[in-house]
């Protein structure tokens, strides 16, 4: 048992990387989609195993010889939903003689906390389809904010956003509301002009409201008031994860990492919340992750092998 292996199942891309027991990098590969909210279960381990086998056949090496394989993917962050993807990979490898020593699946916040600090204090805030805070106390306790999906939850990200801009245009449909440029925003990108274009969009199975956050932060940066105010709700929500978990982590100064293309790039929205958190709570300190998501994994797996 030489190797360690982390894997980061996304909505897009599977990233995985191979280390030894030193956590070198000794390999990297990618794959397709593997996150099982979105994609069938046999799709996901598909992907998974094909992965791990990548992995084998560059080295050149037998599975006996991966100490420990721990995935992070999104939705796992309940156990019950963790063990049964498990029990779907496990089943599937051992149809095609792939034998592991330990496998883990576990959620990926819980993998982006632990790459982003080593295991050191400090809190991670998810903010992409859905929003979710993970963090690290002195302690080495870990805590949680959020992520209660897009039904009661997922405030802040740009599924919720997205919900509000289509809201919004609803109104200004019927003159409920101010008139607002998501109007021709979504009729250029969506072709959604009126009222029957609208529900027949929305209600279709593979409509991507998160889809529509994008062109509300188009919308504010062109001073549009309907798409201003919905930014300013939402990223008041962002500032009320961190405030709930410093509460918890009781640390003199927070140390936070940003995750996700939403708050990690400059724009409208990404602004404002961080113009937002350093009014709220100056003691909080923003700062970039030390390693990957991925290599959080094999942090874990190595973990996992010195119980």
């Amino acid at each position: 048992m030489n190797y360690l292996i982390g894997i980061d199942g996304g909505a897009t891309k599977t990233k995985c990387v191979l280390t030894d027991f030193q956590l070198n990098v000794i390999h990297e590969c990618n794959g397709g989609p593997s996150n099982f909210l979105v994609k069938e279960n046999s799709e996901v381990c598909n992907t998974i195993l094909k992965i791990i086998e990548n992995c084998k056949k560059k080295l050149v090496i037998d599975y006996a010889d991966i100490g420990a394989i721990v995935l992070g993917t999104a939705g796992a962050g309940r156990e019950d939903h963790a063990e049964k993807l498990k029990y779907e990979i496990l089943k599937t490898a051992e149809a095609r003689g792939m034998y592991f020593n330990s496998f883990c699946v576990t959620s990926d916040a819980r993998i982006a906390l632990e790459g982003a600090f080593s295991g050191k204090a400090g809190c991670i805030l998810i903010c992409g389809t859905g929003s979710i805070s993970y963090g690290y106390d002195d302690k080495g306790m870990v805590h949680r904010v959020g992520g209660f999906g897009r039904f009661i939850g997922d405030e802040g990200s740009g599924y919720s956003i997205g919900r509000k801009g289509l809201k919004a245009l609803a109104r200004a449909i019927d003159g409920r509301c101010l008139p607002t440029k998501l109007k021709d925003l979504l009729n250029e990108k969506f072709e959604i002009a009126d009222q029957d274009s609208l529900i027949r969009k929305v209600y279709s199975n593979d409509f991507d409201i998160s889809a529509i956050a994008p062109l509300i932060l188009i919308g504010a940066e062109n001073g549009d008031e309907v798409c201003i105010n919905i930014l300013e709700e939402e990223s008041e929500e962002l500032v009320l994860h961190i405030r709930a978990m410093l509460t918890k982590l009781r640390v003199a100064q927070l140390k936070l990492c940003l995750i996700g293309s939403i708050l990690e790039n400059d724009n409208y929205y990404s602004s404002l919340f961080k113009s937002k958190l350093k009014k709220a709570m100056p003691d909080v300190v923003i700062q970039l992750p030390e390693h990957p998501p991925e290599f959080g994994a094999v942090m874990m797996a190595k973990q996992k092998l010195c119980l």
